[in-house]
């Protein structure tokens, strides 16, 4: 079996301008952001972006990289609307296709079964096929001849996802209450990296969560990486919780360019050490 490990660096190296690129997660939890981090230190852009999204939209709208966005909502859960999405759908600064939470898990599934759509209800009598006209209805062929949506496959050229432990050889365990989809990612994509919050043995990754667990499968993974709270500052239960503080901080810089622009230098115009550093002096600070 051959080991898969890498770098954050080494994954954002992998990435190039133009591709479509998906993240799991869901909102503010367990989203990959050690390698959405990386991501922005590099000199990649003009990116599609498929996600459930979180920071991790917000963090590459704010610097300018996604040229595309194919989601259902942009959220910090706690905090409702992602205020750097929001700010980039008012200027117009990317186009959007806003699809329903379930169209973007079937057309993850058309992509992952290597499908062109799959048919759904979602979306049917909704301003979803309004505010996407490019949307097709089909028929089905059979005696019932009901009209369901043709919900397009998303292929990705690449997925980013993050777990709580894994092996060398990319199979990938979550310990929380939710896999959040990313193995429809990873299954989605033509090449898939999975960050985790610590490597272990094979054998260890059953352990008491049992195998239904075993989330990510070796085949559908091209590197790991470990990067312990590489989810920061999103939840990854039971790991570590979501960190409020730091989220609320982020949030309201994010509503005022010169607040940003402060906290872009502080936080994130180093590499991951520089950026736990400064967290933990963050921390500090507040207590």
């Amino acid at each position: 079996m051959s080991d898969k490990t890498m770098t954050a660096e080494e994954v954002a190296g992998r990435l190039r301008s133009g591709m479509t690129i998906g993240i799991g997660g869901w909102g503010s939890r367990r989203k990959p952001m050690a390698l959405v981090r990386a991501l922005l230190r590099s000199d990649v852009t003009d990116l599609t972006v498929v996600s459930y999204g979180g920071p991790d939209v917000g963090l590459l709208a704010a610097a300018g990289k996604i040229r595309k966005l194919v989601a259902a909502f942009a959220t910090l859960d706690s905090v409702p609307l992602e205020p750097h999405f929001g700010a980039a759908r008012q200027r117009a600064a990317f186009e959007m296709m806003e699809l329903d939470e379930a169209m973007v898990m079937w057309g993850l599934t058309a992509a992952a079964q290597r499908l062109p759509f799959m048919p759904v209800r979602a979306g049917l009598a909704s301003d979803v096929m309004r505010v996407n006209p490019s949307l097709r209805t089909v028929t089905s062929p059979y005696a019932d001849r009901e009209e369901l949506v043709a919900v397009p496959a998303l292929r990705l050229d690449a997925a980013l996802v993050h777990l709580n432990r894994a092996d060398v050889q990319g199979n990938a365990q979550y310990l929380g209450p939710d896999p959040y989809f990313d193995d429809l990612f990873c299954e989605a994509a033509d090449a898939a990296y999975v960050s985790c919050e610590r490597i272990v043995e094979t054998a260890d990754l059953r352990g008491d969560s049992g195998p239904q667990s075993l989330l990510v499968k070796r085949a559908f993974v091209n590197g790991v990486v470990e990067a312990p709270n590489g989810a920061h500052f999103t939840s990854c239960a039971p790991d570590h919780d979501r960190d409020e503080a730091f989220q609320r901080a982020y949030a309201k810089a994010a509503r005022d360019p010169e607040a940003w622009r402060a906290f872009g230098e502080r936080f994130l115009s180093g590499d991951e050490g520089a950026y736990r550093a400064a967290v933990a002096a963050f921390h500090e600070e507040e207590t």
